[in-house]
């Protein structure tokens, strides 16, 4: 009986303490002397509304009374970064404090969830400096003509399909191009989207994203990461893991029996599979397909939703599209109408279309961080303690009115080079900045360059009939794609 009762007060003092901690957290920001919101289970889990709109909406609560605000997801403290020099402090300046992004990944029981957006420290670090050189220019120039090569039958498929006045989705076919174009320069497959809507690569692509999301166990990875990993929770669709592994598997297993070489992306992972490059070290099988599978999912939706922006707004401003016609068609005609590395790299009116698209639309619309070590935040009286959560509102501060005038008025103008000189440099940030800047913003941005520039020269869009203005975001993704596609009317010129 003796024993017992000290099992049960050991028992309920242990309880007692777990509550203590958690209220204890529900008070973390007032005890700071940080404005802040009231916590809320479903804070950051609001299903009728987009999280950019969440994240708009406190920052523009917030904005100007202090250099960040607090928010909690359950009980988890999140400090909402809104000062443009706390967000140079945050990426660069003061890095070391803020190495990880903080987001799930289990690489025990899904093991394509330890890539190298989601890893974290030594391990980040070490993966980082394997597969950089896999993304520098020259990289990027020895695999465009892979590129090329699926642009060629995009254009192929557009001149076959769109009569002299059509109307189109083209969200999903600009998601079939992207998609053609990631499985040929990541696998060297003809992944055959484009010819046909239901081929494998395209059905795992939309898996992965139009999978309803449990927002419960969302929130359990966000909030209790440890915990979840312990009871093996998975955020990658089985189905989706399966496909990938395989298709991995399989590629590495014929070019080496058949000793097949390509200039593409699996080529360069399949020499550090075998350690070939003794400075860059090896990669195991699984962070080869870890890798491989975040570059297709990563790649073709992102591209494909920028690209959808820029023609919806395109559709509606007239003037820009035929700027942009002249711009292309232009420096063809400089380069004998080849569309050759070099001329994709002289249209810079194009890259300001995909800046301002950037602008209004940014793919991924926060960024997330994790404080590694206690963080004395500048201009301030406040420490935030090692591990609380921070999230850089990218939509939000896009769309201030006090950094980018007018921000609802699409104007590719404020990506001169004057313009852009002038402005902070950490206003725009669409793929971060810093050592964690996105890796694959070159690769990203030339297969948008390739299908804007293809789509320009050779047809004409419009708003028709199914047209909707404006576009209401999805809330079912996190990244922002619109809610009902992109139906355009399509004039071949």
């Amino acid at each position: 009986m003796v024993a017992l009762s000290w099992l049960l007060s050991i028992l309920s003092g242990l309880v007692a303490y777990g509550l203590y901690r958690f209220w204890k957290q529900l008070t973390f920001w007032a005890d700071l002397g940080v404005p802040h919101n009231e916590p809320k289970f479903n804070q950051l889990m609001d299903s009728k509304m987009h999280i950019a709109k969440q994240h708009q909406q406190w920052y523009r609560k917030y904005k100007g009374q202090f250099p960040f605000a607090g928010l909690y997801l359950m009980n988890k403290p999140i400090a909402l970064a809104m000062d443009l020099e706390l967000l140079k402090c945050i990426f660069v300046k003061d890095f070391q404090y803020f190495q990880d992004r903080g987001t799930y990944y289990n690489e025990r029981d899904d093991p394509l969830s330890a890539h190298l957006f989601n890893l974290q420290g030594t391990k980040w670090r070490n993966l980082r400096a394997k597969i950089s050189p896999t993304f520098t220019s020259g990289k990027m120039k020895m695999m465009y003509p892979t590129m090329i090569a699926a642009g060629k039958q995009f254009s192929d498929y557009m001149d076959e399909h769109v009569g002299k006045e059509c109307e189109l989705e083209l969200k999903d076919l600009l998601a079939r191009f992207t998609t053609d174009v990631i499985g040929m320069c990541a696998f060297g497959i003809e992944c055959n989207s484009l010819k046909d809507p239901e081929a494998q690569f395209r059905m795992m692509g939309r898996k992965h994203f139009e999978t309803p999301r449990n927002r419960l166990k969302d929130t359990m990875c966000m909030a209790f990461p440890n915990f979840s990993r312990f009871i093996g929770l998975k955020q990658i669709v089985p189905e989706l893991s399966d496909f990938f592994l395989n298709i991995v598997r399989e590629t590495i297993e014929y070019r080496t029996k058949n000793n097949v070489q390509r200039n593409d992306f699996m080529e360069l992972m399949i020499g550090m599979l075998k350690g070939e490059n003794s400075e860059l070290g090896s990669l195991t099988f699984n962070e080869v397909a870890a890798q491989a599978f975040v570059f297709f999912i990563a790649g073709f939706e992102t591209s494909s939703t920028t690209m959808t922006w820029a023609l919806h707004q395109l559709s509606i401003n007239q003037d820009i599209q035929d700027k942009a016609r002249k711009c292309v068609l232009d420096t063809l005609q400089k380069h004998n109408g080849d569309l050759s590395y070099d001329a994709m790299m002289q249209m810079p009116y194009i890259d300001q279309i995909l800046q301002e698209t950037l602008r209004m639309y940014p793919p991924v619309p926060g960024h997330f961080r994790t404080v590694g070590k206690d963080y004395p935040v500048p201009n301030t009286n406040v420490t935030l303690p090692a591990g609380t959560s921070v999230m850089i509102p990218v939509y939000a501060i896009h769309h201030d009115p006090e950094i980018f005038p007018d921000p609802e008025r699409f104007d590719p103008d404020r990506f001169t080079a004057e313009n852009s000189k002038a402005r902070h440099p950490y206003a725009w940030t669409p793929f971060g900045e810093g050592p964690r800047i996105c890796i694959g913003m070159r690769f990203g941005l030339m297969q948008a360059r390739i299908g804007l520039a293809l789509l320009l020269k050779s047809f004409r869009f419009s708003s028709g009939p199914k047209s909707t203005v404006p576009l209401d975001f999805t809330p079912k993704s996190f990244i922002l794609a619109p809610e009902e596609g992109l139906w355009l009317k399509v004039e071949k010129l």
